[in-house]
C-alpha cells in the first residue's frame, strides 16, 4: 500500500509539471548603459523561480524571458530587474 501511495504522489507531481503553462514576455530595460548591464539583468531574471530562459540584448535594451506562469509573473520579473538596479516594463505584443 505504501508503494502505491508513493507511486501516485510521484505521478501526480509529474502531471502537474506537464500542465504548467510556459509564457514568453519581452521587457524594455532602458537603463542599461554599458556592455556589462545585460549580464546583471540576466542573472537577476534567472534567479526568479520559474524562469526557464532569459535573453538580454544591450543593443535593443530589452529582455525576452520564458517562464512558468504557475511559479512567477511579469510583475515578479520586473521587480527582479528593478531590485538589480534596472527598472523594466513589459512590451505588449500586438
Amino acid at each position: 500500500m505504501k508503494h502505491l501511495l508513493i507511486l501516485v504522489l510521484l505521478i501526480s507531481s509529474m502531471v502537474s509539471t506537464a500542465w504548467a503553462d510556459s509564457r514568453t514576455v519581452k521587457l524594455s530595460v532602458p537603463s542599461m548603459n554599458c556592455a556589462m548591464c545585460p549580464f546583471t539583468v540576466r542573472k537577476a531574471l534567472e534567479k526568479v523561480e520559474g524562469v526557464t530562459q532569459a535573453d538580454v540584448d544591450y543593443q535593443t535594451k530589452s529582455a525576452v524571458v520564458e517562464y512558468d506562469d504557475q511559479k512567477t509573473s511579469v510583475n515578479q520579473l520586473t521587480r527582479a530587474t528593478e531590485d538589480a538596479g534596472y527598472p523594466s516594463t513589459e512590451i505588449k505584443q500586438e
